[in-house]
Parts: structure tokens; C-alpha cells; sequence
């Protein structure tokens, strides 16, 4: 053969002369029923919205269940499932759900939101109440109980959060509220010095939060799928539901939304994650400008 190229002869190689490929081979076999199977299981259970592109990551998350449980194939575990498991079905959603967080942020909800306490802080005769939806490892319930206790000059705000998520093992260390020292490192000193107790000997290189903002927190599992959310007791002043919403589809999101402005005050606030738009559910929630919102039915 010529090389059009070159003009000389070229040799033909055979399938067996190209490189071997670098990609490891999996352990378990993963086929696209398997994925749209584990797609169908978490969209039933947590309303989640598996992207195609997370075939890899479904894999590799859910390959440590089938070692785990002595399985060969997903069609074994996923029949396990399938046979009502109640403590595989928690770990299954544990695996699968994503948790990035961070003390602070979009550091300016933080600024409206302690505005908005000062603003209401009283009026109903009663303690604010504040929904953290998605706590995750607990950063963003121990912000906003920082921001309290920041708005009102006082370790006792007027406040009681409740802090869900649906996955358990997060709640657990939240629970803790033990942090490695690399996650406050980008706090001013003074607002690390108030509200963490540094960590000494075998606890070096940690760091946790004061007792005083634990008790401010209830930390309760919560699936936003449900029909019933029996551990958040309304009215809710101000809703947290950041970088939550885009694991679902439009729908399930508006299902969600609806429960969410039953549940929030009228002159409450919801807080939504920078990539998020309710604009498909301007009957329930009218925006304020930078992802915060509003009752659609609140009168002026």
C-alpha cells in the first residue's frame, strides 16, 4: 500500500499490532440495561436524575455494594434491591448522591439572609425557624447558625434549624462537627476564633464547631421525594435548598416547590444554588434577584 502522504510504501498493520489499550478491565460486568435499571431505581427512590455520562461513576460507587455483598453481577444486587432491603436501599442512595459543600458558600445569601433575620427576628412571637434541606457534612447548617449568632450579637439566637439530607452518612459526620483545619482555613480569623474550638494532641489539624451552635441544630434524614416530611414542622421562615434541585427533573422539581411554598411563611424566604431557575414554577415562587425567592402569593 502508498502512503498518499509520503508517495513510498507502507506496511499494513494488523489488528494485533496496536497498542494495547490502558483503560483496566472492569471487574464486574456493566451493561446499559444495567445503568438504565440503576437510572429507573434512584429516579423511584430519591427523585434523582442520572445523566448518562455518570455511567462511570454509577460503576465504580456501586461495584464496592456487589464486593460487599459477595454478588458477581448487578443483576444480583439490583434484585436485592428490588426485594425491599431497607438497609441496602439507604446505602444504595448513600453511594449515589453527591455531596460538595463548603462553610460560606455564596458568601452573599449569608449577607441577605442575616438582614432578613434582623428584619423578622421577633415579629411572630415565636424562635425562627430555618430549613437547611441538603446539609450534607454540615457546613452549610453551622454557617447559618453562625449567621444567627453573628445578626443577634448572641451565642441564644431566636433560631432553631433543622438540617436534612437524605444521605446518612453525611448526617453523621455533621452531627460531629469535627473539621480538618484546611476546611476554615479561608474564614477571617476572628469569626474562626468565635465559633471553633481548636483542636490539640491526637486532635491536631482539626477543628470543631462550638457547642453552642450544635444546639441550634437538629440534624433528621429527610427525602424531598416523600410525600410527607414529618421532621420539618411549619411554618418554615427561611428554606435552604441550594445545588439540590438540579439532580432532578423539571416535574419533580415543581412537586417539590409546591410542598416547600405550603410549608414556607409568607413573608419567608427560599434560597436556591447559583445554577438554579424556578422560572417554570412562577405560580409558587417569584424571584428576588441572586437565586432567593419569594411566595408568588405574597402580597406587597
Amino acid at each position: 500500500m502508498i502512503d498518499v502522504r509520503t508517495g513510498k510504501s507502507a506496511a499494513l498493520r494488523s489488528p494485533t499490532d496496536a497498542k494495547p489499550s490502558l483503560l483496566p478491565a472492569r471487574e464486574f460486568q456493566f451493561t446499559a440495561e444495567d445503568f438504565e435499571r440503576v437510572r429507573k431505581l434512584i429516579y423511584q427512590h430519591a427523585g434523582i436524575s442520572l445523566a448518562p455520562v455518570k455511567q462511570d461513576m454509577v460503576y465504580s460507587r456501586l461495584a464496592r455494594r456487589l464486593r460487599a455483598n459477595n454478588y458477581t453481577t448487578f443483576a444480583q444486587y439490583l434484585a436485592h434491591l428490588e426485594r425491599n432491603d431497607e438497609a441496602e436501599w439507604e446505602t444504595f442512595i448513600n453511594s449515589l448522591t453527591t455531596n460538595l459543600t463548603s462553610f460560606f458558600r455564596e458568601a452573599h445569601h449569608f449577607e441577605i439572609l442575616a438582614k432578613h433575620l434582623q428584619k423578622i427576628g421577633g415579629t411572630h412571637g415565636k424562635p425562627l425557624r430555618i430549613w437547611c434541606s441538603a446539609a450534607s457534612t454540615g457546613e452549610e447548617p453551622y454557617t447559618l447558625a453562625i449567621t444567627a449568632c453573628e445578626a443577634f450579637d448572641t451565642y441564644t439566637p431566636p433560631v432553631n434549624i433543622i438540617a436534612s439530607d437524605i444521605d446518612t452518612n453525611v448526617l453523621a459526620v455533621a452531627g460531629k462537627g469535627v473539621y480538618s483545619t484546611d476546611r476554615v482555613e479561608k474564614m477571617a480569623p476572628e469569626r474562626l476564633h468565635r465559633f471553633f474550638l481548636k483542636g490539640t494532641g491526637s486532635q491536631a489539624g482539626f477543628v470543631r464547631v462550638r457547642p453552642e451552635l450544635q444546639k441550634l441544630i437538629t440534624f433528621n434524614r429527610v427525602n424531598l421525594l416523600d410525600a410527607h416530611w414529618p421532621n420539618v414542622p411549619g411554618p418554615i421562615d427561611v428554606m435552604f435548598c441550594r445545588n439540590v434541585m438540579i439532580y432532578f427533573d423539571k416535574p419533580t422539581q415543581y412537586q417539590i416547590l409546591k410542598k416547600f411554598a405550603r410549608l414556607l411563611r409568607e413573608d419567608g424566604l427560599l434560597f436556591a444554588g447559583h445554577s438554579e431557575s424556578f422560572m417554570h414554577a412562577a405560580d409558587l415562587f417569584r424571584s428576588l434577584g441572586r437565586t432567593v425567592y419569594e411566595r408568588a402569593d405574597r402580597k406587597p
